[in-house]
């Protein structure tokens, strides 16, 4: 029963609360024509699309289309009418011609589906990606839903984000505002992975992804393959469950998708195809990019798309908003907002929905498309000031970089010439939360700001604080682990940890009842590097044992004020269990395959001269 409720209310984040239909709100019935359609694509696949049109539309009152392409299903199918339609209920009511497709492959529509669908080379009409899906379907929409504006928008969460992203490229003269929100711009380093480190978090959500369906659905086909919830205790499953590799044999050896990371473990010609950001060209209408700073599972694509949009596509009306969400967050509203235990402020997704998301889609489908919105160009919550800030550039051009060094349990502003030294034993593992029934979600989520106390003192972890800052810092911008190691082992995961330690006799503004908020240990930011990709992500290379080694990797951004009064902490580890699948510390062309058996404890060192890099405004 939990399972099914966790996987219900990803589904509901993921369009934005419209899924469901309640009882007492009929304006979607009382003011909109819904109509299913198949419509053809340039390959004869015909894709299965829900039109929810104004009742009011005419040749004197037009409307424009706001389009979301899911993998997730555009139920309810039928007779039925969606509860709410688009990204908000602002835009709801002032009414669009709402667009829903099912993706190839997917619940009613036709073809075959796979997951991140590489772009190919449109060297002939019958080459298909999701660009010219995009292409078609808003072709035959202009030409077959009468009075229509002539613009179209898209949107979409999560996997829905990706379909968006992907979307920018149909270059079609109609398609004139995208919003990516939470998406995934490659599994390399989105959801399943992280620098090709395996997300075992995510073990329970491969059913959803990896099984193919043989005929049109209208339910979720594989609700069969899900793995049942047992006990509130989720870490015992993780243990239970032995390696990686058992956990495959015994749950998704028929699998596709799983069966496809198990046997692509470097960065290889299946990995590059899905990789979004390369392809991310010569984009000429309005992007709004969104995404949650403690969105555990596509944090790296709406900072990367906005990024890569803004270096490859001067044309681009382009805008990134980032909050203190979850994932998908901002699509529904709390009251008090909180992530986990920490508190952010009153009706942030509402003022994300009226004040910026409306007015994007109201300004570039109704307004003058040629003229610039007036948002700004990055509007980025600062999780440690707790408010919202506004940058003409991101990351901000007055930011300078500075290097904080990991030495001797302290953070220096200076190289130290010694080391720290920790065991590491796979058999072991440094636990990933100490919220046990959190380990049953569908996806993470809580761990991204979650207090880091329990794993303070550990001999397997590495810890380095400030004194007491005397006066507000804030990181704004990108952030660098520059570390130098040697390990007994031939072969090591990295994670790291930036942490927000808060005074003793902090009292938060709201705070939830039984936590400890005094010398709190807030994650602001973390990631896992295996030092196997340290030079190459497409071949992997073994350490020297005993050998000082250079690892470095990026974290993902963060816009964090660590206030006065507050310390900044470090925290390494090499296991982090069972968020991320335990490295065996031999190295093997193939971890994802290591039993028990090649399990190897290490000694391993950080030296002095290791630094975390963080751009920091002045």
């Amino acid at each position: 029963m939990k399972l099914r409720i966790s996987i219900l209310l990803l589904i509901v984040l993921i369009v934005a609360r419209s899924q469901g239909k309640r009882q007492d709100d009929h304006f979607v019935e009382q003011n909109f024509t819904k109509q299913e359609v198949y419509i053809p694509m340039r390959d004869g696949v015909k894709l299965f699309t829900a039109v929810y049109t104004p009742k009011d539309i005419s040749s004197k009152n037009k409307y424009p289309f706001l389009m979301q392409r899911t993998c997730y299903s555009v139920a309810p199918y039928g007779a039925e009418y969606k509860g709410k339609l688009g990204p908000n209920e602002y835009l709801m009511k002032d009414k669009y011609i709402f667009i829903y497709q099912d993706v190839r492959g997917r619940y009613m529509s036709e073809g075959t589906f796979t997951n991140m669908t590489p772009q190919v080379d449109h060297k002939t009409k019958k080459d298909v990606d999701e660009s010219t899906d995009t292409y078609d379907t808003i072709e035959w929409l202009l030409k077959n839903i009468k009075n229509n504006n002539g613009k179209v928008g898209q949107f979409g969460t999560s996997y829905p984000g990706f379909y968006t992203a992907v979307g920018t490229l149909a270059d079609h003269p109609a398609l004139v505002a995208s919003s990516p929100q939470a998406p995934i711009s490659s599994f390399w380093n989105d959801d399943f992975l992280h620098n090709g480190r395996f997300m075992l978090g995510y073990f329970k959500t491969f059913p959803v992804f990896g099984v193919q369906k043989t005929k049109p659905e209208n339910k979720a086909w594989y609700s069969d393959s899900m793995i049942k919830t047992k006990s509130d205790d989720g870490l015992k499953f993780y243990r239970d469950m032995g390696t990686l590799k058992d956990g495959y044999e015994k749950y998704y050896k028929d699998n596709f998708f799983m069966t496809e990371i198990m046997n692509h473990t470097n960065y290889d010609d299946f990995w590059q195809k899905r990789n979004l950001l390369p392809h991310l060209k010569n984009i000429k209408h309005a992007v709004m990019t969104v995404g949650g700073w403690f969105d555990a599972e596509d944090l790296s694509g709406p900072l990367n798309i906005y990024k890569t949009i803004e270096k490859t596509s001067p044309k681009a009306k382009n805008t990134i908003v980032m909050g203190p969400f979850s994932h998908g967050g901002w699509s529904y509203e709390q009251g008090k907002h909180f992530h986990n235990d920490m508190y952010f402020g009153d009706s942030i997704a509402t003022y994300y929905q009226k004040n910026i998301e409306t007015r994007f889609f109201n300004h570039y489908l109704k307004g003058n498309t040629r003229e610039d919105a007036g948002l700004p160009e990055a509007l980025m919550y600062d999780t440690g000031a707790k408010a919202w800030k506004e940058f003409a550039t991101y990351p901000p051009k007055e930011a300078q970089k500075i290097n904080f060094y990991l030495a001797s349990g302290t953070l220096k502003p200076s190289a130290g010439q010694g080391y720290s030294e920790y065991y590491s034993d796979p058999n072991n593992p440094v636990i990933s939360s100490m919220n046990l029934k959190d380990f049953n979600s569908f996806t993470p989520r809580n761990y991204m700001s979650e207090d880091q106390r329990f794993a303070e003192g550990r001999p397997d972890v590495l810890t380095f604080t400030t004194d007491v800052l005397t006066d507000d810092l804030t990181f704004a911008g990108e952030l660098m682990a520059k570390l130098n190691i040697a390990s007994t082992s031939t072969d090591a995961d990295f994670a790291v940890k930036l942490i927000d330690v808060y005074p003793e006799d902090f009292k938060p503004a709201e705070k939830k009842e039984g936590v400890v908020y005094g010398n709190y240990h807030q994650m602001v930011r973390s990631e896992i590097m295996p030092a196997r990709f340290r030079n190459s992500r497409e071949k992997a290379e073994a350490l020297v044992p005993n050998t000082k080694t250079a690892v470095n990797f990026r974290l993902q951004d963060v816009v964090h004020t660590f206030k006065k009064g507050h310390k900044i902490q470090v925290q390494i580890s090499s296991t982090w269990f069972p968020l991320f699948a335990v490295n065996p510390q031999k190295f093997m062309e193939n971890p994802n395959f290591a039993s028990q058996q090649d399990y190897t404890k290490a000694f391993i060192r950080i030296f002095d001269d290791s630094a975390i890099e963080a751009e920091v405004l002045k």
